[in-house]
């Protein structure tokens, strides 16, 4: 479109316009929508989704913490309303809605959530299946003991405090932290463009390596190893691979995989599989549904009965099998259709000193919380050190005013008012201002001796501790070993065992062989092509005389044509008219009673129209043996090496190249030094060395071994 000469043009002038309140500076839009853009994503980084090293705490949670400490809900308090908690943390810190304050209070009290919940909640908090808890109005709660280590000595200008939303109160930006917390409970974020995902520990665990750093500056992630095992989830469960955690705590990343506790339990009625531990944040109810629904769409059909009984605070699902099931094999089916097999990804992101969003490994997190530590001991010392100077001046100036105790009563007689009072005190003795006053307010009763000597014995105390404090923060070695004793005492007061189990290997380093029992078995199969796997303490021995056992109900004119010894875990090959080989792992053909005739053949092998098995053979009883020896309809033979056939795909593998109207029909095993001889139809016979026949690749189409004549 074009524009005509009288018509307005965009303003491209960008000078500022002066106003009354000040000036208005016009600018580019794109410029403010990338600075508006960047200022939103950091509050949301840093006031927000990311938790911070120190305390390992977001801000709602760290308001709510101090809101319930300011209110003195402390362990051995009464319960207070939810509600009430809530008011508290929206009216004076937390300018959100009420919603997410109590959401994140709620998750504190978890059991299930936290590996040591931070808030003693009473009423429904919710549960593993998904629910809901209660509304906040029904809820009462307070914070445990372990969370008051979190708070303690912040009255003693430990952390630094800032202006609230308002600017009315003031609120902590950091927790003094006694243990490192967010390595204990872990946390979830999403931020702008980052994300956090930190899994909970045990409690003793994390003292034990921090102590060790602390002994041991130099020591590496594999050293911290020995003594965090792994990730210690409230809900139990078993994680598998060492290497994955060993990668995950050095980098800040990676996956571990995580599985339920299960157990094999067997009755009368069959085997069942109990489910007593699920994955971390696994929802139960969810996962018992997903198993119903592979049993209604016939992707599991050896389950009978599905039953959840669990009750509060223990988990026992309950999975009845069919009679001819394999326990192991359904489990490991469970273990990658559902959630009782998850991978639980780490990406340990956090704040470091409130600002700098970092992904740090196990180490230098430990290294952060101690730094954190160190700050807060070396501001209390100072704290309790001015508080000591104070008290010691005061006893010093008591001291002196009790000892000329005369003089200064005739000096305070004498003066007009207290003010003058003090100025007199203060000429005539030299007690400075504060001394001054601390003899004004003292009582008659301590002009007495044992008050008197109560004076100085407090004086030598304090004189002591203003010692003590000082060497303390002179040495830097003694800070540590304070930090080293209050991790100690935490330890002796609140660590409990591990709930998580951690297996070496890896589940990609196991098999389904590691689940299914390696036991005799006999494979058996029809002309028709039905298939069937049995015990073979099916046929017993019978005495002379004996009538027999049927082995097989056949259909009319079927019978059994191949019958072989062999092990679950072997592996059976099955040949074809067609020239060509199917393997199969015996555990994979389906278990069947004496007198079922078994299975079609064409579930487990994809045989085309009119193709049919004329050969099974298992790899595990041709161990003696070198080659295979085939022989085709119209006479055609073949010599190949066995190794040929030891990895076979599903779908099947060309055995010998046939010619047009030609079949496969016989394979036997063969030493290498054996004779082969052939037989007709008609009775036309002939015998040569195998040694003859030299040995050709699977492709190759033979050569003739006998000439057939026609009929």
């Amino acid at each position: 479109m074009k524009h005509t000469e009288n018509e307005q043009q965009p303003s491209t002038d960008l000078t500022a316009i002066p106003t009354g309140a000040g000036v208005i500076a016009p600018r580019q839009i794109t410029d403010e929508m990338r600075d508006s853009y960047l200022d939103y994503a950091m509050s949301v980084i840093v006031s927000r989704a990311l938790p911070d090293i120190r305390d390992g705490l977001k801000p709602v949670h760290r308001r709510i913490l101090y809101a319930m400490w300011h209110m003195g809900l402390k362990h051995a308090a009464k319960f207070r309303k939810s509600a009430a908690i809530v008011g508290e943390v929206l009216g004076k810190y937390h300018p959100h809605g009420d919603t997410s304050v109590y959401d994140a209070m709620v998750r504190m009290a978890q059991e299930f959530s936290y590996r040591h919940p931070l808030v003693h909640g009473q009423g429904n908090f919710g549960s593993l299946d998904g629910d809901n808890a209660a509304a906040m109005r029904y809820t009462e709660a307070k914070l445990m003991a372990l969370a008051e280590e979190l708070l303690k000595d912040i009255e003693k200008n430990t952390v630094n405090f800032a202006p609230n939303y308002d600017g009315v109160h003031q609120e902590p930006t950091v927790l003094p932290a006694s243990f490192p917390n967010l390595l204990l409970n872990g946390t979830v974020g999403i931020a702008v463009g980052m994300a956090t995902n930190i899994p909970p520990h045990n409690l003793g665990e994390l003292v034990d390596a921090t102590v060790h750093i602390i002994e041991h500056p130099d020591a590496a992630v594999v050293d911290l190893l020995q003594f965090v095992q792994g990730p210690d989830f409230p809900t139990g469960g078993i994680i598998y691979g060492k290497k994955d955690l060993e990668a995950a705590y050095s980098t800040g990343r990676g996956g571990i995989t995580v599985r339920a506790e299960t157990e094999i339990v067997e009755d009368k009625h069959g085997f069942t599989i109990l489910v007593t531990e699920i994955p971390y944040q696994v929802n139960k109810a969810s996962l018992v549904e997903k198993i119903a629904e592979l049993v209604k769409d016939k992707k599991i059909e050896e389950i009978r009965d599905l039953r959840d009984e669990s009750s509060k605070g223990k988990v026992r699902v309950v999975i009845e099998l069919k009679k001819d099931a394999y326990p192991r094999k359904v489990l490991n089916n469970l273990f990658k259709m559902t959630q009782l097999q998850e991978t639980f990804h780490f990406n340990t992101l956090a704040l470091v000193d409130g600002i700098q969003p970092r992904v740090l490994n196990l180490k230098m997190m430990l290294e952060e919380f101690i730094k954190h530590r160190e700050v807060v001991v070396k501001r209390r010392t100072e704290f309790d050190l001015e508080k000591a100077k104070n008290r010691a001046h005061i006893l010093e100036g008591l001291k002196k005013a009790i000892d000329k105790i005369d003089a200064v009563i005739q000096t305070i007689k004498k003066s007009k008012d207290r003010d003058a009072a003090k100025v007199n005190l203060m000429q005539k003795f030299r007690f400075t201002e504060i001394q001054s006053i601390a003899i004004l307010e003292m009582r008659l009763q301590n002009l007495a001796n044992l008050e008197r000597q109560k004076v100085e014995d407090e004086l030598k105390e304090k004189m002591a501790q203003i010692r003590e404090l000082e060497a303390i923060l002179a040495s830097r070695k003694r800070m540590l070993g304070i930090i080293k004793d209050e991790l100690a005492e935490i330890k002796k007061n609140f660590a409990n065992d591990r709930r998580t189990k951690v297996v070496a290997r890896g589940v990609k380093d196991f098999s389904i062989e590691d689940l299914v029992p390696n036991e005799q078995v006999i494979v058996m199969m029809t002309k028709d092509g039905y298939l069937k796997r049995l015990p073979p303490d099916t046929f017993k021995l019978q005495a002379r005389g004996g009538k027999g056992v049927i082995g097989l109900a056949t259909k009319e004119e079927d019978e059994v044509e191949f019958l072989q010894s062999t092990n679950t875990h072997d592996d059976v090959l099955f040949f074809t008219n067609r020239g060509r080989v199917f393997q199969l792992k015996a555990y994979d053909i389906p278990q069947a009673s004496r007198t079922s005739k078994g299975q079609a053949a064409i579930n487990f092998l994809q045989l085309a129209p009119n193709e049919k098995v004329t050969a099974l053979l298992t790899l595990a009883n041709l161990s003696s043996y070198k080659y295979l020896v085939m022989a085709t309809e119209k006479g055609l033979v073949k010599k190949t090496s066995i190794e040929d056939f030891t990895n076979v795909r599903r779908s099947g593998l060309i055995a010998i190249r046939l010619k047009d109207g030609d079949n496969l029909l016989w394979i036997r095993p063969s030493g290498g030094n054996d004779d082969v001889m052939l037989v007709t139809a008609k009775g036309q016979a002939i015998r040569f060395k195998e040694k003859n026949a030299r040995p050709m690749g699977r492709t190759a189409a033979g050569v003739h071994g006998i000439r057939v004549k026609s009929g």
